[in-house]
């Protein structure tokens, strides 16, 4: 599955070996056989593994080749008779975990044996931890504190003051000011952090209200490409631990997000919105400002949320309510509007 061009395969793992790291108990199959690679269920022979998450995928794993698959004990009666089954109650996080060990080289790597290239500017009050690597034309401001094996992107800014954890990958070309962020952030191509704030006190000249807070990024945030997080207003903008942000995501100031949530692509969460844990987001959703949304709240894709969202609860629409009320309606719609019999 993985171009060798790009990524390098740390080589064959065991059966066995492969259950330990994937938290799964190994139903059949020899624990000494080797396994080489990953692949999907279509395409696996019989030296890959695959998984099974997604019941859509059942006949796929029914005629597959696969030597070893990660799957949920309600679904091992359907596989082929010469398949080792690794059981788990969690296939897709097990087969992470399975596809790290396989290539634990990613993108997100650094390569401290490449150190400083010296197309790169960096400010001599600025100070990079042992282990780092910078690209050619990346530019570190003055008074930087970048930890330990950190990596910046070719043509990446970091901005004066700026201040990153151990670990950090900061991708090509973004630009990273009035920010603190902890360890094992990854920041992707084009993502752009701590710019002004959407702050202006509306009248016939629209006065910039001043943009004076900074934007916290906690340990093990991901930020995809061409994401934009503002700098709060005066408090800070927060992200919390763990919370991963897609491509192309809008973040306003002031906003404050919790431990764990995933916004995908094209969502935007308004100015002073407070987002607790592990909520998540459907693509292209949308939250307006100065709300509050519970921990374990689920928004549904291209909603507009314009109330408070209570813990555990899930919306849908626009303007977005209770999941099933806004199903039962749009349901209730199609059946005012579908043709009745022998109408033309």
């Amino acid at each position: 599955m993985a171009n060798p061009d790009f990524f390098d395969n740390a080589g064959s793992i065991s059966l066995a070996d492969l259950a330990d790291i994937a938290k799964a108990t190994l139903q059949g199959g020899d624990p000494s056989s080797m396994i080489t690679d990953v692949q999907p269920l279509q395409t696996a022979t019989s030296d890959h593994i695959s998984f099974l998450e997604n019941k859509l995928y059942v006949s796929a794993f029914e005629s597959s080749n696969a030597g070893a698959c990660l799957v949920d004990q309600a679904f091992a009666e359907r596989a082929p008779k010469n398949m080792a089954l690794l059981i788990t109650a969690e296939p897709y996080r097990a087969y992470a975990r399975v596809a790290q060990a396989f290539y634990p080289q990613t993108i997100y790597s650094h390569k401290p044996d490449n150190g400083i290239h010296g197309a790169a500017h960096i400010d001599e009050t600025a100070r990079l931890g042992a282990g780092c690597e910078v690209a050619a034309g990346a530019v570190i401001g003055a008074n930087v504190q970048i930890g330990k094996n950190c990596s910046i992107g070719a043509n990446a800014t970091i901005g004066d003051n700026v201040k990153m954890g151990d670990g950090c990958w900061i991708g090509a070309n973004t630009t990273v000011q009035f920010t603190v962020m902890g360890k094992a952030c990854v920041i992707h191509p084009g993502a752009r952090l701590g710019q002004d704030g959407f702050g202006f006190a509306p009248g016939a000249d629209h006065i910039k209200v001043p943009q004076l807070g900074i934007v916290r990024l906690e340990d093990n945030v991901d930020i995809g490409a061409n994401a934009c997080i503002d700098r709060g207003t005066g408090p800070d903008t927060v992200i919390g631990s763990g919370t991963k942000i897609d491509n192309m995501v809008q973040i306003g100031h002031n906003v404050q997000v919790g431990n764990g949530c995933l916004f995908p692509a094209l969502s935007g969460i308004s100015g002073s919105t407070k987002v607790g844990n592990y909520v998540m987001m459907g693509g292209a959703a949308g939250i307006a400002g100065h709300l509050n949304i519970g921990d374990g709240a689920r928004i549904a894709g291209q909603s507009g949320v314009m109330r408070d969202v209570g813990p555990g609860e899930t919306v849908a629409g626009s303007p977005a309510f209770p999941a099933k009320e806004y199903w039962r309606q749009l349901a209730a719609v199609r059946r005012l509007i579908k043709p009745k019999k022998g109408s033309k």
